[in-house]
């Protein structure tokens, strides 16, 4: 749900990419979501018009951005195959530096935004929670959790990943929301060692 960049391709993108593109990185570089539609074509070196042919509205743009970046994350989470605990504090590191606070700032709103039913958010929420649940779940048994448990255990983790990230983002308690992190870490290991998979 963070700064991931863009895998470089050799394949010839649409107009409508290259200015996802743009769009995503601004967003990685000083966050969005206080800018009008204006300012982002602006900035990114376009007109609104272009930006409402291609993304509907502004809100459609920014749950572009946001999908975007999630993918690339997910692709990332893949690539790194089982997930230990070193893997997971490596994780929430990147996930709270304050670099990249603006980019989730941006994900909270616009999941909001979705449940209000916004226009241009259609789809946001197919994929905030589901999208996620298969490659973590996959992660979490090649690290040797029972099968059964690895999808719980993948929402469990999501679910407490995203309530810290909030904590972290009202409060700044970077210390205190890290400590309930690693915690959690600690109850997880316990409660698969009990149940008689590796921790």
């Amino acid at each position: 749900m963070t700064g991931s960049q863009e895998p470089a391709s050799d394949e010839p993108r649409s107009p409508r990419d290259r200015l996802l593109a743009a769009a995503v990185a601004m967003a990685m570089r000083r966050g969005i979501a206080d800018l009008s539609l204006r300012d982002m074509a602006g900035a990114i070196g376009t007109s609104h018009r272009m930006l409402l042919y291609h993304f509907g509205s502004r809100e459609g743009l920014l749950a572009a951005v946001t999908a975007a970046v999630e993918q690339a994350e997910r692709a990332l989470l893949q690539q790194a195959g089982a997930v230990t605990a070193d893997d997971a504090r490596r994780f929430w590191a990147r996930y709270a530096d304050p670099g990249l606070w603006p980019q989730e700032r941006l994900f909270f709103e616009l999941y909001v935004h979705a449940l209000h039913g916004r226009p241009g958010t259609e789809g946001f929420l197919d994929h905030v929670v589901t999208g996620w649940l298969e490659p973590l779940a996959a992660a979490i048994a090649q690290g040797g959790v029972d099968p059964r448990i690895a999808r719980a255990g993948a929402r469990l983790s999501m679910a407490v990943t995203r309530g810290l990230l909030l904590d972290l983002l009202a409060t700044h308690d970077t210390e205190g929301v890290t400590e309930a992190f690693e915690l959690f870490l600690q109850l997880g290991a316990v409660a698969t060692t009990a149940s008689g998979t590796p921790g």
